[in-house]
């Protein structure tokens, strides 16, 4: 029985409309980025963004996907300190910004196994 493509093209679609959301809505993105990393955080913002689109695409052709999801996977644990970050500077915010930036960082994990899973899907 051959398995469901599914979970690859809602992972496609997900990290899509998160890479067009780097260049549609950037501020918030922004924040994410270590003022000690070179160059702008905006640069940051839109070269993460570029990745997040470049890996949905490779994720979306079942020529790539292997590689896709393994790349996904990687991007995944790349942001993790990003989403780190993003809840160390929540300690100070209001009640409901603090949990879903906290809520954020186990989300992680799964994010990394459904990419996984779909490299060996695929």
């Amino acid at each position: 029985m051959a398995t469901s493509q599914r979970p690859a093209h809602v992972l496609a679609g997900v990290l899509g409309t998160m890479g067009v959301l780097h260049f549609a809505v950037p501020k918030p993105f922004d924040g994410l980025i270590p003022a000690s990393l070179p160059g702008s955080r905006r640069a940051w913002t839109y070269g993460s963004g570029v990745a997040e689109l470049a890996v949905a695409a490779a994720v979306a052709a079942p020529r790539t996907r292997r590689l896709g999801g393994l790349a996904a996977a990687l991007l995944f644990l790349g942001v993790f300190p990003g989403n780190v970050k993003m809840a160390i500077d929540a300690r100070t915010a209001p009640a409901p910004r603090r949990a879903i930036a906290w809520a954020r960082l186990p989300l992680q994990w799964p994010l990394i196994a459904w990419a996984l899973k779909v490299r060996n899907n695929a």
